[in-house]
């Protein structure tokens, strides 16, 4: 898992060659004034959900997990908490055999750690983090990347 600041998001271009274009699309394009849905960067390899959920709270939100991509989760209009456990440490059995297709599965298991991310951050979750998204009070507008492995 990696928090950081927009501001340092070059730090990490070696982490994965897309996060590179990923940051360098948000730089060109002001996309806090977009319609919720899906934004192509390089099809299926990188792109980018734009949504506007209602947050929750931390009991009501299950632990989820993907294998084909990293998750980049950056808010635009609020602060958001985001649960997180490592999948190694997680001892029950996922609600539903893993969906490759859709590339989750959800843990009906507690966070170990609740990390804020706010405006102007963003959080990058690998296959070993279980992540509970959109905690906290309110609704925001989000940006969720996926980049495939």
């Amino acid at each position: 898992m990696i928090l950081s600041s927009i501001s340092d998001a070059k730090r990490y271009f070696c982490v994965h060659p897309l996060l590179k274009d990923l940051f360098e699309y948000l730089q060109q394009n002001d996309l806090s004034e977009a319609s919720a849905g899906r934004i192509e960067i390089h099809g299926e390899d990188l792109f980018i959900n734009v949504a506007e959920p209602q947050l929750v709270k931390a009991d009501e939100q299950k632990l989820e997990v993907h294998r084909a991509y990293l998750d980049v989760h950056i808010p635009l209009t609020g602060a958001e908490i985001i649960g997180w456990r490592h999948l190694d440490t997680i001892d029950v059995p996922s609600e539903k055999p893993f969906d490759t297709e859709n590339d989750f599965a959800l843990y009906d298991a507690p966070a170990s750690a609740y990390i804020d991310v706010r405006p102007g951050e963003f959080l990058v979750v690998f296959p070993e983090d279980a992540h509970a998204p959109i905690i906290g009070e309110g609704k925001i507008k989000k940006l969720i990347a996926k980049i495939k492995l």
